[in-house]
């Protein structure tokens, strides 16, 4: 097999893995704030990530919503906050996947990486989701 087919399959293992792992009824349950084998880190970090995205997603709906609400208000050749945040957000996609990828190069093939990639994501996940909230809420959320 060639490497990058072997690449493949293994990146294909490790993604699949947490799935499996938390719905195999017959597989034990992980208790990710004990977890001390590797495998056990990566697939933690894979959840925290999985939570992670999930919250996003939801929060990036009703900021979605949020934006479509401010251009209704406004004349329109001055609409453009649902596409700016459309915009934005493709944007940050791509600039999270490239700084994680970026950050599992410290493991580089080895047993950590998947953890440092699902860590790096589960982070900047959470903080752009809060990005989203406070955009959401406007500039009196924090009052």
């Amino acid at each position: 097999m060639k490497l990058p087919a072997a690449a493949a399959a293994l990146a294909a293992i490790l993604i699949c893995a947490p799935a499996y792992a938390q719905n195999n009824p017959d597989e034990p349950k992980i208790d990710c704030a004990k977890a001390e084998a590797q495998t056990d880190l990566n697939i933690c970090a894979a959840l925290d990530f999985d939570t992670a995205d999930k919250a996003l997603n939801a929060q990036y709906k009703k900021t979605r919503a949020a934006m479509v609400a401010i251009d209704s208000d406004l004349d329109d050749d001055l609409k453009g906050a649902e596409k700016a945040l459309i915009k934005a957000q493709r944007a940050w996609v791509d600039y999270r996947d490239g700084e994680c990828e970026a950050q599992g190069f410290q493991a580089r093939g080895g047993s950590m990486e998947p953890m440092l990639v699902s860590g790096c994501k589960a982070d900047l996940t959470k903080k752009r989701t809060k990005e989203l909230k406070d955009l959401a809420d406007g500039p009196e959320g924090d009052q």
